[in-house]
């Protein structure tokens, strides 16, 4: 499935982030695993929006009432 949802993505199992931009500058992988995993890859322009919205923890925002 593809997601740009970033509070989806932080609650994948695992992530396939395809790249690095679209169209023909994209279509390889640039980052596979957990999205704190994903989060930890300086290239992945998914890791790099990850990082701070995993700071607010794994869980829908929906969830705690936000």
């Amino acid at each position: 499935m593809i997601e740009h949802n970033l509070d989806v993505i932080k609650t994948a199992d695992f992530i396939i982030d395809l790249g690095p931009e679209g169209g023909e500058a994209g279509g390889r992988i640039v980052a596979t695993g957990t999205p704190e995993q994903v989060a930890k890859i300086e290239a992945s322009y998914t890791g790099q929006y990850l990082r701070p919205v995993l700071a607010e923890g794994r869980s829908h925002a929906y969830a705690s009432g936000k």
